[in-house]
């Protein structure tokens, strides 16, 4: 567990609820502290951009935090998430992707496709987004005070 994460925010549209649920259940199994940002009702229909925008908030004064917000393509969240200049918010269906975009982009979202992704590759993917440290090389830090 890397304990440089203070906590978890997750949060979903109504198709992305299953697997958030899921993956709030695993995570505070491993001891991460999780924050559930909603919805939690499938029934309850609610607009990808506003999910983004309470993730947003959420995470606006906890630098040391990290994000998980889901939809049915992981597309809308993430082009959402990436509006605030706070968040560096990537798609990934591959451990691998999770790991290389927290070394090189120091991603502090992950976006997941709820339509797209079986549950336990989707946790896979994010015990290594939790875990994976960011490279803090002098050009990756550049590039990524250019886009914050």
């Amino acid at each position: 567990m890397n304990k440089t994460v203070s906590k978890v925010y997750l949060a979903a549209d109504h198709r992305g609820v299953g697997l958030k649920l899921y993956l709030i259940e695993m995570l505070t199994a491993a001891g991460y502290s999780v924050v559930n940002l909603g919805v939690d009702d499938p029934e309850t229909s609610v607009d990808y951009p506003d999910v983004a925008a309470t993730l947003a908030d959420a995470m606006k004064n906890d630098d040391k935090s990290r994000g998980i917000i889901i939809c049915s393509t992981g597309a809308g969240v993430q082009i959402a998430a990436n509006r605030y200049r706070h968040l560096r918010a990537t798609r990934v269906d591959r451990p691998t992707q999770a790991r290389d975009d927290r070394i090189h982009n120091d991603i502090n979202v992950l976006a997941l496709a709820a339509d797209d992704i079986d549950i336990e590759v989707a946790f896979m993917c994010v015990e290594t987004f939790l875990e994976t440290p960011f490279d803090a090389a002098e050009r990756r830090v550049r590039r990524i005070q250019k886009i914050s």
